[in-house]
């Protein structure tokens, strides 16, 4: 026998859907934010599914290459952008040429325990602009959480 009930949150509310969001805005600046190297956006416990895209509120500046990911396949959430300077204000990311303000929801993924979700900027740093991050997830496994 098989027991099928909704993961509930913390106010005991049934998750029906992808319908915790999570968000993480980052403004770049060449020795901190913008620095080449993973940048861990959002903790994962448990196993979850999740859909992530980034809404840029600044256009980028610094020819880095930028993905999202997990350690060890840092490209697998969200494509390697090869010059970030081509994702500009209002542009959503969500692929590797972002260049539209209106896209369809990403393809939803499976991730397990510990495997953080992490920004990867490549090759040089980026000086300036801004995104914001999202996280549309829903529990799996009974201690699945995204912060």
């Amino acid at each position: 026998m098989t027991e099928d009930t909704f993961m509930r949150d913390a106010n005991h509310i049934p998750i029906t859907g992808l319908g915790i969001i999570g968000n993480k805005a980052i403004t770049y600046a060449t020795a901190t934010t913008g620095a080449t190297g993973a940048t861990t956006l959002f903790t994962v416990t448990g196993t979850v599914a999740v859909r992530v895209f980034g809404v840029c509120g600044l256009t980028l500046v610094g020819a880095a290459t930028l993905e999202v990911g997990i350690t060890g396949d840092t490209a697998r959430i969200l494509a390697q952008i090869a010059d970030a300077t081509d994702l500009a204000t209002d542009e959503i990311y969500l692929d590797a040429t972002p260049t539209l303000k209106v896209e369809a929801l990403p393809a939803q993924v499976i991730i397990s325990n510990g495997q953080n979700i992490i920004q990867t900027i490549g090759s040089t740093a980026l000086t300036a602009g801004q995104i914001t991050y999202y996280c549309l997830w829903t529990p799996i496994s009974s201690d699945g959480n995204v912060t």
